[in-house]
């Protein structure tokens, strides 16, 4: 009796470890994203482990912990107190190529700290993991790269000095968008884009639902199988909007509101995803709002955000519908006197009539003279709001919210 007690024992034991290794074996010790829909065909795709193997990352990549999604909330953020703008550290992010000329930075912006990203050229300082989903790879980089050694403000940017990214008042000009930018007033709401004008991206910009090809469009199609892998937990939206093109300014605080792990998970599925660089990016340019507001539309009346962020304040909405008037009436007589010029060196020709020359003589004068009147009316209005928006108290009323003597902002 006492004799088959070690045997029953043995017995035990042995089957024991036989369930556990088998279990082992059929259990994977590391998640991953699973089944995913991605790409225009619509076909299932089972993405790697996002950790994977160190040595299958590019050298100059860290190696950090399973990055996880995680249910996206609204920032918890405090509103700074107002200082002086020189007393805020700033950092301006840049991705560039190789081929861009980026010397009106140091130029035009001396003492900006600047992080420049070469896009292109996996040898320089400063290099993205993968040349992908445009700018997006490069911001992300630099928010999990200096995630504990933050300044105030960091200033996301695209490398070319005039686009029609940046804002028409400042000449399209991003140098003076900066050197305007309020430093309190990023502080206060923590995320700025740094676009005012609508157009192309607000009110209602991507709709999820809507299948159909679009050529300006083409994120649009994808764009519901995308947020169920950005965001989970999250509900989809009917549509996001902002105004684009992913260009934006954040506080350190709404940066620090969201963990370094999550910005990690992010930049992982833009290295993971089948889509094209250009349509991953595409995505990008209207999540951001969504990633540092939580609000799926982010889309902030163009003159309160001229007045607020950058210190040009017409007086309400009506006197700056009145510039912006004035803007197309400039326009369009700059388009009518373009065609006088060209029915000119044609009435030029053999054979036309003096009297088609006198004509046109006499209606190019007519159009120069509205013109001078319009810029003249353009440049005094422009004057007085520059000058309206030095004073943060009409600044203040001008955008509807409460301000208190020394507020400075």
């Amino acid at each position: 009796m006492y004799a088959k007690k070690p045997m029953q024992f043995f017995f035990m034991v042995t089957i024991i470890i036989l369930v556990a290794f088998f279990y082992n074996l059929a259990v994977p010790t590391e998640p991953s994203l699973g089944p995913q829909t991605g790409g225009f065909e619509d076909t299932m795709i089972n993405f790697p482990s996002l950790n994977g193997p160190v040595a299958s990352r590019p050298a100059h990549v860290k190696h950090h912990q399973q990055p996880v999604p995680q249910k996206a909330r609204a920032a918890t953020f405090v509103p700074g107190i107002p200082n002086p703008w020189s007393n805020y550290s700033r950092t301006m992010v840049i991705p560039r190529m190789q081929e861009d000329d980026i010397a009106w930075i140091s130029k035009e912006l001396p003492g900006l700290d600047v992080s420049v990203h070469v896009a292109d050229d996996p040898q320089a300082s400063l290099h993205p993991p993968k040349n992908k989903g445009h700018e997006v790879m490069i911001y992300l980089t630099y928010l999990i790269d200096h995630y504990d050694r933050l300044p105030d403000i960091v200033l996301f940017m695209h490398a070319h000095r005039w686009t029609h990214h940046n804002n028409g008042f400042f000449g399209f000009d991003a140098s003076q968008m900066i050197r305007a930018l309020s430093g309190p007033h990023v502080m206060r709401v923590g995320y700025v884009n740094m676009r005012c004008h609508w157009n192309p991206g607000c009110p209602e910009w991507l709709r999820p639902s809507r299948m159909e090809d679009s050529l300006g469009k083409q994120e649009e199609r994808v764009l519901a199988q995308c947020w169920r892998e950005l965001f989970p937990f999250d509900s989809l939206p009917s549509f996001l909007a902002q105004p684009c093109c992913a260009q934006f300014a954040l506080s350190k605080d709404r940066i620090l509101s969201i963990p370094r792990s999550q910005y990690i998970f992010y930049r992982d599925w833009i290295m993971r995803t089948p889509l094209s660089d250009y349509i991953s990016g595409r995505i990008w340019e209207y999540s951001w709002q969504y990633i540092f507001t939580h609000n799926a539309a982010h889309c902030p009346a163009e003159h309160i955000c001229y007045c607020d962020a950058f210190g040009v304040c017409f007086g309400g909405e009506v006197p700056y519908s009145q510039y912006v008037q004035l803007l197309g009436r400039k326009t369009k007589i700059g388009e009518e006197l373009n065609l006088l010029d060209h029915h000119r060196r044609v009435d030029q020709a053999p054979n036309n009539s003096s009297s088609d020359l006198t004509q046109t003589s006499e209606t190019e004068t007519s159009l120069q003279v509205q013109l001078t009147q319009v810029e003249a009316e353009l440049k005094t209005r422009k004057q007085e709001a520059l000058q309206r928006g030095a004073d943060p108290q009409r600044r203040a009323e001008d955008c509807g919210r409460p301000w208190r003597d020394g507020d400075g902002f």
